[in-house]
C-alpha cells in the first residue's frame, strides 16, 4: 500500500455496486488511466469480506488474462482499490459490436480462448472464481479479455470445502450448486463459461431464469431432466425433486446454427450436466476448435474499427466487473 487517494483524479462513474462504486481515473503524476474501486467503510462492521478477499487472492493473481490490481488506497473511511483500466465489459461488447449482441465466431474464439486461459490460471493456483458473467469480463482495445471482480472468489483445498451455493448469478450457475451442492468443484466456473460461450455466438443469454427453480426448469428443458441413470447421485442433492417435467435433450445445433460442430462439440463438454463429466479449462484449451489459433489474440485489426465508432457513440454508467 504505498499511493495515496490524492494521486488519482476521477474522471467519470463507470458502475455501483453493492458494495462499491468504481471510476474512471487518472494517476496526476503519470497520466495513466486507472479504474477506482472504492469502498466505503463502516466504521462498526469494518471492512467487507469480499473486498479482504478480493485483495487476498488478486495479489496472488498476476496473469495476463485477469485483470491486474496495482495498489490499494486505506483511509479511515474508504478502501480504494487501483486497477489497470479496462474500455468496457463483455456485455457492453456484445451490445455495441455484436449483430443483435452475437459476435462474429472468429471474435467469438479469441474471447474464449482468453477466457478459459484466465479461468485455467486461477485454477491452477486453486482459486474459484464463483461469478463468471459478462459483466465480469473485461475487454480493452487491444482485443485482450481479463477476467475482473473476484469479490466471490474462493480459494480452495483438499479435500474440498464446503462453500456457500449462494454463488454465481444466477444465469450462469451450474445445475449442481441449483441443486443445492455445497461440495463444488473447479467445475461451477466452466459451467459459467459455457453459458458465455453460447451467449456470446446467439446474442442472448442461454438459460435467463427467474429464481432457482425457474432456472433450473430451463436448464432442464435444453439439457434434458437428470435421473440417477444419467446423473448417479442426482437424487441425494437438497434441491432435488422426483415429479419434475421430464425433457429430453434438445440438439443444440438448432439453437446455435453459425457455430460448426468442434464448436458445438466443445459447447456441450462445457456444459455437462453432472460435474465430474464437465471438461477441465486445460482440456478446453487444447480442443480441436482452438487449433488454428496461433495467436491468442489474432483480432487485434479485427477490433479497431468497431471501438473507433463506440467512441463515438455517448457513454453511460454500467456496472463494469471491477
Amino acid at each position: 500500500m504505498t499511493g495515496s487517494a490524492s494521486q488519482f483524479q476521477q474522471l467519470e462513474k463507470l458502475g455501483e455496486g453493492t458494495y462499491a462504486t468504481v471510476y474512471k481515473g487518472r494517476n496526476r503524476a503519470t497520466g495513466q488511466l486507472v479504474a477506482l474501486k472504492e469502498i466505503n467503510l463502516d466504521s462498526e462492521e469494518g471492512t467487507p469480506s469480499t473486498a479482504i478477499r478480493e485483495i487476498s487472492l488478486m495479489k496472488e493473481l498476476e496473469y495476463e488474462n485477469i485483470v491486474t490490481l496495482y495498489d490499494v488506497i486505506h483511509t479511515e473511511n474508504k478502501l480504494t482499490l487501483i486497477f489497470e483500466y479496462m474500455d468496457q465489459d463483455l456485455k457492453r461488447y456484445m451490445e455495441t459490436h455484436g449483430n443483435q449482441g452475437a459476435l462474429d465466431i472468429k471474435i467469438v474464439k479469441s474471447f474464449m480462448f482468453q477466457l478459459l486461459k484466465g479461468i485455467m490460471y486461477c485454477h491452477d493456483n486453486r482459486v474459484l472464481h464463483r461469478d463468471l458473467k459478462p459483466q465480469n469480463l473485461l475487454i480493452n482495445k487491444k482485443g485482450e479479455l481479463k477476467l475482473g471482480d473476484f469479490g466471490l472468489a474462493r480459494a480452495f483445498g483438499i479435500p474440498f470445502n464446503t462453500f456457500s451455493n449462494e454463488v454465481v448469478t444466477l444465469w450462469y450457475r451450474a445445475p449442481d450448486v441449483l441443486l443445492g451442492s455445497r461440495s463444488y468443484t473447479a467445475s461451477i466456473d466452466i459451467w459459467s463459461a459455457g453459458c458465455i460461450f453460447a451467449e456470446m455466438c446467439t446474442g442472448k443469454p442461454l438459460f435467463p431464469g427467474t429464481a432457482n427453480e425457474d432456472q433450473l426448469l430451463k436448464i432442464f428443458r435444453l439439457m434434458g431432466t437428470p435421473n440417477e441413470r444419467t446423473w448417479p447421485g442426482v437424487s441425494s442433492y437438497a434441491n432435488y425433486k422426483s415429479n419434475w417435467q421430464v425433457f429430453v435433450p434438445q440438439d443444440l445445433r438448432l439453437l446455435i446454427p453459425n457455430l460448426d460442430s468442434l464448436g458445438l462439440n466443445l459447447l456441450s463438454s462445457l456444459l455437462q450436466m453432472r460435474p465430474d463429466a464437465r471438461i477441465t479449462a486445460r482440456q478446453a484449451l487444447q480442443h480441436p476448435w482452438f487449433h488454428e489459433l496461433t495467436n491468442p489474440n489474432p483480432l487485434m485489426h479485427h477490433l479497431a474499427d468497431p471501438y473507433q465508432q463506440q467512441q463515438q457513440q455517448q457513454q453511460r454508467p454500467q456496472q463494469q466487473g471491477y
